[in-house]
C-alpha cells in the first residue's frame, strides 16, 4: 500500500480484479467460471474464492473495480465492488444496460470496437432510467427486479476502429457528444486495447498524455485504466498447468509492477505540481 498512500493526495487507486472474461469464440472465461483452468467449471468454488479475494483486498484499504459480465454475479459480489466497467462488446446489450441501472457503484461504458461513441452514449442514457427485469434476490430466489437508475454511469474511451481516441481532439469530440446528449462530461481513458494498439509498453505514454491534458486544464478526464500485473506480457494457458509463469497474465498483455509504480509516481508529481501552482 506504500504507492497508494504516496499518491493519495492526487490519485485514488482502484485495483482491477477481473473475474469474468468475455470471449468472441472460445477460451478460458475467467476465475469464477473455471477457477482450476482445467475445464472443470467449478463455479461455486470460483464464486466463493472470488469473494475471499475481494474481502482481503478491501480489508487492505484498496477499492476494487471489475467488469460486469454475468447479470447474476453482482448479487454475490456487489458490496465489495467500487467501480464497474461494461465492455465494448456488451455495451450494446440491453441486459447489461438494465443491470447497470441497478448496480450500487459507478459504471463505465466502453465505446464500441469500431471506435464510435453512439452505442456507449445510448447505453449511459438507458442506464440512467429505472428498469424492470428478471433476476435473483439476495437469497437466490428468482424474482422481478426494479432498479432506480444509475446516476453515475459514464463514458470509457478505449480506442477502436484501428485508431486510439485518447488524444486532445478525440477528448474534445467526446465532450461535445456527451454535451449534445445532455450528459455530464465525465470520461475515463482506458490506456490499453485500441489506445495502446494492444502494445502494453505504450500504456505509460497514453497515461502521460492524459495527465498532460489535465495539467493543461482538461476537467472531463476523471480517471484512467491500466492493465498491470506483477510481470509484463502475457502467456497462453498450457495443458500442463505447472508450466504457468507466476504473475504473468493469461489474458491481455500487461505492464509489470515496476513500470506501473513509476508511471503512477510520475503522474502524481505532475498533478501535485498543478495543485500547488493553482
Amino acid at each position: 500500500l506504500s504507492i497508494s498512500d504516496h499518491i493519495s493526495e492526487t490519485i485514488f487507486p482502484i485495483m482491477r480484479v477481473y473475474f469474468e472474461k468475455p470471449r468472441t469464440v472460445a477460451g478460458w472465461k475467467g476465475f469464477i467460471n473455471d477457477p482450476h483452468m482445467d475445464n472443470s467449471f467449478n463455479m461455486a468454488e470460483g464464486m466463493l474464492e472470488a469473494r475471499k479475494l475481494l474481502l482481503k483486498i478491501n480489508e487492505m484499504g484498496l477499492a476494487v473495480g471489475t467488469e460486469a459480465l454475468d447479470p447474476f454475479s453482482p448479487q454475490y459480489l456487489g458490496e465489495l465492488i467500487s467501480w464497474y466497467a461494461i465492455g465494448a462488446r456488451t455495451t450494446e446489450s440491453q441486459t447489461h444496460r438494465e443491470m447497470a441501472s441497478g448496480l450500487s457503484a459507478p459504471v463505465g461504458f466502453k465505446n464500441g470496437t469500431d471506435g464510435l461513441l453512439a452505442t456507449s452514449i445510448n447505453a449511459i442514457k438507458a442506464s440512467r432510467h429505472s428498469h424492470y427485469f428478471l433476476g435473483i434476490y439476495e437469497n437466490g430466489q428468482s424474482s422481478i427486479i426494479k432498479t432506480k437508475g444509475n446516476a453515475y454511469s459514464h463514458l470509457v474511451l478505449r480506442g477502436g476502429g484501428g485508431r486510439p481516441n485518447f488524444d486532445t481532439v478525440s477528448i474534445m469530440l467526446a465532450e461535445k457528444e456527451l454535451e449534445k446528449a445532455g450528459l455530464e462530461k465525465r470520461i475515463i481513458v482506458d490506456c490499453s486495447h485500441g489506445n495502446s494498439m494492444k502494445n502494453p509498453a505504450l500504456q505509460p505514454f497514453v497515461l502521460k498524455d492524459c495527465i498532460t491534458q489535465i495539467v493543461n486544464g482538461n476537467t472531463s478526464i476523471c480517471g484512467v485504466m491500466l492493465e498491470s500485473n506483477i510481470h509484463e506480457g502475457n502467456q497462453p494457458i498450457p495443458e500442463d498447468l505447472s508450466q504457468l509463469k507466476y504473475g504473468v497474465s493469461v489474458t491481455d498483455a500487461c505492464i509489470d509492477w515496476e513500470t506501473t509504480e513509476h508511471a503512477l509516481r510520475q503522474a502524481h508529481r505532475k498533478l501535485l505540481d498543478k495543485k500547488l501552482n493553482d
